[in-house]
Order: C-alpha cells, then structure tokens, then sequence
C-alpha cells in the first residue's frame, strides 16, 4: 500500500464518518467487527478503499465473449426449440395426453422456464460481470433459477416413481391424470418453499472503481453475509443439493436398478409374444429415463462440487480463470435441458415422428413418410373449397382404424406395443401411393398415435 492509496481512502473514509465523534466510530468499529456479516462488508470496502482496480476485474476480450455466446446461443437454441416442441407434440394431440407424457410436459416447462427466465440473464451477468437487469428482476432470477431446478428433478422422480409402479406393480391401478396433475402441483409448491429464501436475501450492488467505470452484482446477502463468507448460505447449498441431487439420484438410480432386474432377469415358464413385446416396450422405457437420469447427474456435479469446494476454498473465487471455470459449469449444468428432448427423439419411435412432422410442417410444409395417408385416404378440396366437414370425417374414421395401437394400460407404459405399433405404420407407409397424393399434400389431414 503506498501513501497515494491511504490518502485515497482517508478523503473516501473522512465524509462519510464526519458525522460521528471517536466515542461512536470506535462503538461502530467494534460493532462490525463483532458481526461477521458486517466484518464481511467492512473487509470488501477496505479492500477497495485501500486495494483500488484501475478498471473492470471481470473484462472478456471480444473473441472470449464470442465463443461463450456462440455456445450459450446454440444450446438456449436447442433447448428452447425441442422443448416447446415436445409440448406441443403433447398438448395438441389428444391420444398423447397420457400420465407419462403430463410428466414429460411438465418436465419441459420447467426447462423452458430454466432457460428463458433464467439462464439468458444470467450467461450475460456472468459473461460481463455486471447485473444490468435491476433488483426486482435479480430477485426473481434467482428464485427462478432454484424452482425450475428443483421442479425438474422433482418431476423426475415423479416419472420414476410411476414407471416403478408400472413395473413392479403391474396389477395396481396406474396412476390417474387428476392425480398426476396433483402430483405435478405438489411438485411446484415444494420447489417454491425450497426456494423462498431467494426472495428474502437477493439484492443487487454496485461498486465504483478509479477510472469511473462501476459494476452491479446480483447476489445473496444472508445475515451472516454472501457467499463465499456465510456459514447460513453453506447450509442452505447443503440442503439444496441433497435435496435436489443426492438423495433424489440415489433414489432413482436404486429404482431403475431394481426395475432393470425384474425386466433383464430370468423368467419361469413360457411367454407369449404379447407378453414378450410388452416386456421389450418397457425395457425401452427404462433405458430411456435412466439416460436421462444419469446425463442430469453427470451435468449437474460439477456446478454444485464448484459451489462446495469454494466455500472451503476461497481462493478459488479469486482465481484468473475464475470467469471461464464458473461459465462452464454453468454451461454443462443448463445443457441438460437441451439434451432431454434429444433423447426422447432418439429413443422413442412416436416422438421422432411428430418431431419429423413439426420439422416438415415448418421448412417446407410436407409430410414425414411414417405419417403419410394412403390412396384411399388422400382428401381433395372441392371447387368450393368447403374440406373441413370432410376432413373431420376422415380424420375420426381413421382414428377409429388405429385405435387398435393404443397401448395396454395395465402394463404397456409408455411404449407398450411399440413394435407392433411401427410394424403397422411401415407397411401403411409402404402402400402410400405417393404420386396421387403430391398435389393434394396440403390438404391431408395428418392421422397422430399415441404415446403413452
């Protein structure tokens, strides 16, 4: 520290104590010195009083700051693209509003919640280190960031525990659509009282340095201080991540153990073929949200093992590097939202076909080949254009032709009589004739299946 710092600070110090006499700023002295909050507090503005930054800690070059948007822009593209997709897939056909499906929308809101309401904001407060978006909108970016996280792994486990019961309890009653709607209300509540304490400590500041330029953070002040200082905030990120990690992956992870031994395991006796695709339609279930699981699992440690170790490390949080490491375990941790509806095109014959159709029906408004009608179902608009009666009428006599692909709901789950489901669509999609069709593609009327 040289002498032009100290009489730095003294003319900082000096206006804002004039009003107190020695008696009272040795009693406010002892006082901050006695709270750890406010040791907190006087450590951070001695430090910057006597320590002064010439200019912004946290600056980016451009090319840095055009790698991580190019990274943020992608995934938040993905992600916001494939999970309003897979909500509509949901909400606009009728056979797909199954118990399973309620999950998996609920699942995608959450997500979408994640990376529009949170994850934006926060990539350009980290990316700049300056919170531009005022107090209110920092209070709700972080109660925000804590209920769409939990309501995602609360909503998992939801998932687990019905397909547990499918699986393991096939002659009990599934799980109804209003208890399932229960279920998802409870799954919000308890990530709103989980997260309520973002409502009461958030708060933004702001700190100047010598060349004029100042910077807003968006961080909590609980009343032992912030992070990486408070003892309180430890605890509540304990809290947090048992609840919303351990305990529930431990959990899931034994459930899909258990159900892979009944599924993978001998069987006695002789099975039939509907036994045997019933069998086949559930192992694919299973596969599918244990690789959902574990991704959530393998993208969320590293965020919440940062947060840990540097509580107990506090040099880390001063690191150079600090900028990059923190975004890309933020990165990681917000990709998970990307990836689901990627897996559910990869792994689930239904929804790759109304994936294929919401892409058809976007770029150049045709039809996927697996939702193709045949010959005899090819509409064709009359002179008057007057269609809809017609279409209507179609639409519910093929509807009724295909009710037969319904799933079981005793034991079918969500991709009971898959095989045979797509065994019926490839060799309808193999009469189609297509060149009576190809000036009547618009009109179709696109006959959907369901998902359960």
């Amino acid at each position: 520290m040289d002498d032009d710092n100290l009489k730095n600070c003294t003319s900082q110090l000096l206006p804002e104590l004039s009003g107190l006499n020695s008696s009272d700023m040795l009693d406010a002295l002892a006082t901050m010195l006695n709270s750890h909050r406010d040791r907190a507090t006087l450590k951070i503005m001695l430090h910057d009083c006597l320590y002064p930054n010439n200019s912004h800690p946290y600056f980016l070059p451009w090319w840095q700051k055009a790698i991580w948007t190019s990274l943020f822009g992608a995934m938040l593209l993905v992600s916001t693209t494939g999970n309003t997709t897979v909500i509509w897939i949901v909400l606009a056909h009728r056979r797909m509003r199954t118990v399973t499906n309620y999950f998996l929308v609920n699942l995608s809101v959450s997500d979408l919640m994640m990376s529009l309401l949170n994850c934006v904001f926060n990539f350009i407060f980290m990316l700049n280190s300056h919170w531009p978006f005022g107090s209110v909108y920092c209070t709700i970016n972080n109660f925000v960031a804590n209920v769409t996280v939990a309501a995602s792994v609360f909503t998992l486990v939801a998932i687990t525990l019905d397909r547990y019961m499918a699986i393991m309890r096939p002659l009990r009653h599934r799980m109804s659509r209003r208890r399932a709607r229960l279920l998802i209300a409870v799954v919000w509540a308890s990530s709103c009282l989980l997260a309520l304490p973002c409502l009461r400590y958030s708060q933004t500041m702001t700190r100047k340095y010598r060349n004029d330029s100042s910077r807003t953070v968006c961080f909590m002040e609980w009343p032992d201080g912030h992070y990486p200082h408070s003892v309180t905030e430890h605890v509540y990120n304990i809290v947090f991540l048992s609840l919303t990690y351990v305990i529930p992956v431990i959990a899931m992870a034994v459930c899909y153990t258990v159900m892979g031994q009944e599924l993978w395991g001998g069987s006695i006796g002789e099975q039939t073929q509907r036994q045997l695709d019933s069998i086949k339609s559930k192992r694919k279930v299973v596969r599918m949200f244990s690789i959902v699981i574990t991704i959530f699992a393998l993208c969320w440690l590293p965020y919440h093992g940062y947060f840990i170790y540097a509580y107990h490390d506090k040099s880390v949080t001063e690191s150079k590097y600090v900028q990059h490491l923190y975004l890309g375990f933020y990165w990681l941790a917000m990709s998970h939202a990307m990836v689901n509806p990627i897996i559910y095109f990869w792994m689930n014959n239904r929804f790759r076909v109304y994936f294929k159709y919401a892409l058809c029906r976007c770029c150049s408004n045709q039809y996927p080949h697996d939702l193709e009608l045949t010959n005899a179902d090819c509409i064709s608009r009359s002179r008057s254009g007057g269609t809809k009666r017609q279409k209507h009428l179609q639409h519910k006599r093929l509807e009724g032709k295909m009710s037969h692909l319904s799933l079981n709901a005793q034991g079918g789950g969500a991709a009971a009589n898959e095989n045979a489901t797509s065994a019926v669509l490839k060799r309808t999609a193999n009469s189609i004739h297509i060149n009576n069709c190809n000036n009547s593609n618009n009109n179709i009327d696109v006959i959907t299946r369901q998902n359960s």
